[in-house]
């Protein structure tokens, strides 16, 4: 007897279904942001580097092309960083017609960009439309003036109703709205009023996430190989003030609450962090929950083989940039799961979302999910599927830790 986690292990890795695109810039770097971010003199005016970016993109995604199984059309491309936002819609058009060219993407293809809602970093919404981007993510984050300016972020929440009717007369008709919670100073309260506010732009999609204030130094990612840029001496001590200012407690509230009202608008959860009406769940990221290849470009980008390889390009820009320009791949690295942590892995991802996993048998993660259902953290039906319960969404860390060999 085996667990079965989801799609099946595969003995040669499929054809990517997805492809991540990152750009790194954006006009200032938020205190608590961890992404591969630019910002200053490169990211925007005279001395951008965003256009030698571009061209390197386009080079590794002819390289990344050149060496993937045989393909079918890309089901989803997502363009994230940083604000890929602070591209122009003829760049953006550059990459897609490069993806299209070699990668191949289907007819009805998911194809997002992030955007920032500041006037100044929203971008030509009516040309990424036109250049073929269909979805649009918007770094919201809150609807309050004072939180927004404590972590950093420069719009205003007339920034983001602006942005919403911007792109709804831009023609986009599936619109993602991305929250924090958990914030320094935040209270219950604001937390409502900024759910309330967001629900009534009328989003198709809300992704809440808990802030999180980590070190990626002291994780050992920051490195000339690592996935992560160093850490700002600002950024830490601003971290270093606002972690006491956390509450667990509070945040499970926070958690709940969005929960209840997202699910009562119309919008139930399909991953711990996540929200959709019916139909718009986001494609590209169902891929990396429900265990689908995927293949990724840019500085600090990680791909994943739908086996058991993760992949991820070095964050360093110059060093993306010259290999390259070299014909050559850009730096970085690999690790290779083994067996029994390649389907712990299967099972924690599926776990998050509503879909659940398949349980059959009685291998040692099929006790810790056994485990899970006895303690009220999952349940168990007839059809063999185990999905976690809304405690279990608040506790998912103590199940998957149990999922994890060793």
């Amino acid at each position: 007897m085996t667990a079965t986690y989801g799609r099946e292990e595969r003995t040669e890795p499929p054809a990517p279904e997805s492809l991540y695109v990152h750009f790194p810039f954006c006009v200032s770097i938020c205190p608590y942001c961890d992404f591969v971010v630019l910002a200053g003199r490169a990211a925007q005016g005279a001395q951008s580097r965003a256009g030698q970016l571009v061209e390197g993109l386009i080079r590794e995604i002819e390289l990344r092309a050149t060496g993937a199984p045989a393909m079918a059309p890309l089901g989803s491309v997502y363009l994230g960083g940083g604000t890929p936002s602070l591209m122009s819609a003829a760049q953006v058009g550059r990459l897609l017609a490069t993806i299209e060219r070699t990668f191949g993407m289907a007819a009805d293809a998911e194809v997002t960009i992030e955007a920032n809602p500041g006037p100044a970093e929203r971008g030509d919404l009516a040309g990424f439309r036109a250049a073929g981007v269909n979805r649009l993510s918007v770094g919201a984050q809150s609807m309050h003036v004072q939180e927004l300016r404590r972590i950093g972020r420069r719009h205003s929440p007339g920034d983001v109703a602006a942005t919403v009717a911007g792109a709804q007369g831009a023609g986009f008709d599936n619109i993602s709205l991305d929250l924090l919670y958990d914030i320094p100073g935040q209270s219950l309260g604001s937390w409502r009023a900024t759910l309330e506010a967001v629900l009534a732009l009328e989003p198709d999609h809300v992704s809440a996430y808990a802030l999180t204030l980590e070190d990626p130094d002291l994780q050992g990612l920051a490195g000339p190989t690592g996935d992560h840029l160093p850490l700002r001496s600002g950024a830490r001590r601003w971290r270093e003030r606002a972690r006491p200012e956390q509450d667990d407690d509070r945040a499970a509230d926070m958690y709940l609450l969005a929960d209840d009202m997202l699910a009562a608008a119309g919008r139930p959860w399909y991953e711990i962090s996540n929200w959709a009406r019916p139909g718009r769940e986001s494609r590209h990221n169902l891929v990396y929950w429900l265990g689908g290849a995927w293949e990724a470009v840019g500085p600090g980008a990680h791909a994943f083989d739908g086996a058991r390889t993760r992949r991820w390009n070095a964050a360093r820009l110059d060093a993306y940039l010259a290999a390259l320009a070299a014909g050559k791949l850009p730096p970085g690295g690999a690790d290779v799961a083994d067996r029994a942590t390649a389907a712990a892995d299967r099972a924690i991802l599926r776990l998050r979302t509503a879909a659940g996993v398949l349980i059959d048998g009685a291998a040692p993660p099929s006790a810790a999910v056994q485990w899970g259902v006895e303690t009220g953290l999952a349940t168990q039906g007839s059809d063999r599927i185990a999905r976690l319960t809304l405690r279990g969404r608040l506790a998912s860390n103590e199940l998957f830790r149990r999922l994890l060999p060793g």
